[in-house]
C-alpha cells in the first residue's frame, strides 16, 4: 500500500474504569467521521450486554456516562497526534448479524477473543460506533474509496490494517498490515468476509482493503481478530462489509445531516491467482457422523483421507457447487484405502454418478520450497458457506529416496479441511491434500499435505486400470499401460525441479493399501 492507511486506533476513557481502545477507520475527511467497533463500548452501557439484542441503533445516552473518546493518529512529520472526538450512535449491521446466525450458529460453539476462555460478547459483533472527530475536518477532503464487498470472490488477495492492542503503545502497533486472501463469503451482497489475514487483538475496527487499478479501496471492517470454535483455534479474521455498515447507518448519519455517496457495485480486482479454479475439484466428504473434504481426480473418482471415511456408514459426496447452483448430494463407496498403520492416509472413492462438467486437475511436478500456495476445504464453516481458501507458502518439502513425500506449508488448516487440494497459487496445479496439523487441536498455522503425484505413482497397477475404465484419465498420473517403474515425466516429483530417479514401484503391501 503506497499511501498511509485511512486508519487510526481508538481510545475510551471512562469516569470509573473500564478504558479500552481498538481500531479505527478514517472514513470521512468532510466532516471528518471515524468508524470502529462497538465492543469496547460495552463495560458503559446502561442497560448492560442486554442492549446488543436490540434491534436499532443505540444514542449516546444508552451510555452511563458517555466516556471521554479520541483517536490517535499518525502525523505528516511523523510521530503521533491525538483528537478529540464525540460518539455520534453505536449501530448493529442488520445483514451481518443474520450472516452470523446462518453461518456461526449457537450450535457450532464459536466464541471471539484472545482466549477461549474470554472474549467478545457474540451479541456484540453487528455493532459498530460512528464517532465525529471535528478536528479532523479538511475543507477538500471527502470520502475514502470504497469497494463493495459483492464484488469479493474466494481466493482473492486482500490487505488488513489495524493496531494490534488497540490504543496501546500505538507508537509501536499503530496501523500495522497483513495481507491474507478471502477464505469465505456469507450473506447478502457477502456481509460477512472471513479472511486469513493474521490480526491481532485490537484490531477490531480496522479496515480490509482489495486491490484495484487505482490503488486499494476499503471493502470490510475488522470484527473480530480471533475465532475458537469449541476448543478449536480458528486461525481466520472475521470482516463485515462496509457496504452492509453504511445501509444500516443511513438512517443515524441521515438524521445528522451527512450525505453517503452510494459504494462502487464493482471494482476491477487483482487476482489472487492464476491457472484452474480448485473450487470445482473440492466435495464434502459424510461418513456417519464423520465429515471432511475430498478432491475430485475425475467425474467418477475422489481422494480423500483414510479417517474422513473410515466409519462404516453410508457415504455422501456433495461437490463444491458454481455460482446460482445448488449442490448436488452423490453416493459413493470407498474401493481403496489405506491401513491405519500406513503414514499414507489416503482412500479412493467411486462415486454412483458423475460430476456433471467437470474438468480435472494437472497435477504438479515440482515442489519448491517458498512459492506460495493455497488450501482449499470444507474446515471451520462445514458445508454452511462452501468450502474456505487459505493461503501461504510451501515451508518444507520431505523426501525419501529423492521422492518427496510430506508438504509442510503456512496455510491455516482447520477440522474438515482432511483430504481437500493444496494448489500452486502459481501455475493453479494440484500439489497434494492436507491430511494433518501437529497443532493439537488443529487450526494452526502449519499444515502438512502429502504430495499426490507420489500417492498415486504407488498405487498398485489394478487401481491404475480402474481409473482409465471407470473415470477420465487425470492429467499427470502414470497411464495404466506404462511399464515405467518411476512416475511419467509430467509427474516426475522433486523439491528440486529435477526428475526423481527411476526406482521400482512399491507393492500393495508395502504401501498399506487395502481393497475395501
Amino acid at each position: 500500500m503506497a499511501a498511509a492507511p485511512p486508519c487510526c486506533a481508538v481510545r475510551v476513557r471512562g469516569a470509573g474504569g473500564g478504558d479500552g481502545g481498538c481500531s479505527g477507520l478514517v472514513l470521512s475527511r468532510r466532516p471528518a467521521l471515524v468508524l470502529c467497533h462497538a465492543a469496547v463500548f460495552a463495560p458503559f452501557l446502561r442497560a448492560g450486554p442486554i442492549a446488543w439484542a436490540r434491534p436499532a441503533a443505540l444514542p449516546p445516552a444508552a451510555l452511563r456516562p458517555c466516556p471521554r473518546l479520541s483517536v490517535v493518529l499518525g502525523a505528516a512529520a511523523g510521530g503521533l497526534r491525538e483528537l478529540e472526538a464525540r460518539l455520534l450512535a453505536l449501530v448493529p449491521c442488520a445483514a451481518f448479524r443474520r450472516a452470523l446466525e446462518r453461518g456461526l450458529g449457537r450450535a457450532e460453539r464459536w466464541r471471539f477473543g484472545a482466549s477461549e476462555e474470554a472474549g467478545t460478547d457474540p451479541r456484540a459483533l453487528p455493532w459498530f460506533a460512528w464517532l465525529r472527530v471535528p478536528g479532523l475536518d479538511a475543507p477538500e477532503g471527502g470520502w475514502a474509496a470504497r469497494a463493495s464487498a459483492g464484488c469479493l470472490r474466494k481466493g482473492q488477495a486482500l490487505l488488513a490494517c489495524g493496531s494490534p492492542f488497540g490504543d496501546l503503545c500505538p507508537e509501536l502497533f499503530l496501523n500495522t498490515l497483513s495481507r491474507g486472501v478471502v477464505s469465505n463469503l456469507a450473506g447478502e451482497e457477502n456481509a460477512l468476509v472471513l479472511t486469513d489475514a493474521r490480526c491481532l487483538p485490537g484490531t477490531e475496527g480496522g479496515a480490509a482493503f482489495v486491490p484495484s487499478p487505482d490503488g486499494p479501496r476499503v471493502v470490510a471492517v475488522i470484527a473480530a481478530s480471533f475465532c475458537w470454535k469449541g476448543a478449536e483455534w480458528v486461525g481466520l479474521t472475521l470482516l463485515c462489509s462496509l457496504a452492509a455498515i453504511l445501509r444500516s447507518s443511513a438512517g443515524v448519519l441521515g438524521e445528522a445531516g451527512i450525505a453517503v455517496p452510494p459504494v462502487p457495485a464493482w471494482v476491477a480486482a487483482v487476482p489472487a491467482s492464476s491457472g484452474q479454479d480448485p473450487l470445482g475439484w473440492t466435495a464434502l466428504v459424510e461418513c456417519g457422523a464423520t465429515w471432511g473434504s475430498g478432491v475430485l481426480l475425475a467425474p467418477r473418482m475422489l481422494l480423500t483421507c483414510r479417517h474422513v471415511v473410515e466409519a462404516r456408514a453410508p457415504l455422501y459426496v456433495t461437490p463444491a457447487a458454481g455460482p446460482d447452483q445448488d449442490a448436488a448430494v452423490l453416493r459413493g463407496r470407498v474401493v481403496f484405502a489405506t491401513e491405519e498403520s500406513s503414514p499414507f492416509d489416503v482412500a479412493v472413492v467411486e462415486l454412483e454418478e458423475s460430476v456433471p462438467g467437470f474438468v480435472p486437475p494437472c497435477l504438479a511436478s515440482t515442489f519448491l520450497p517458498g512459492e506460495e500456495v493455497t488450501v482449499v476445504g470444507f474446515g471451520a464453516l462445514g458445508q454452511a458457506c462452501g468450502p474456505s481458501v487459505t493461503a501461504g507458502v510451501l515451508s518444507a518439502v520431505v523426501a525419501v529416496a529423492g521422492r518427496p513425500v510430506m508438504l509442510q506449508t503456512t496455510c491455516a488448516v482447520h477440522g474438515g479441511s482432511s483430504g481437500g487440494p493444496l494448489v500452486s497459487s502459481r501455475s493453479g496445479c494440484l500439489m497434494g491434500k492436507p491430511g494433518v496439523s501437529p497443532w493439537a487441536g488443529g487450526g494452526g498455522p502449519t499444515g502438512i499435505p502429502r504430495p499426490d503425484p507420489v500417492m498415486w505413482a504407488s498405487l498398485p497397477p489394478r487401481q491404475a486400470s480402474w481409473q482409465a475404465t471407470r473415470g477420465t484419465p487425470v492429467r499427470g498420473l502414470p497411464t495404466p499401460t506404462s511399464t515405467s517403474a518411476s512416475p511419467s515425466p509430467s509427474c516426475s516429483p522433486s523439491s528440486h525441479a529435477t526428475a526423481a530417479p527411476a526406482t521400482p514401484p512399491p507393492s500393495p503391501s508395502s504401501t498399506g493399501w487395502v481393497r475395501r
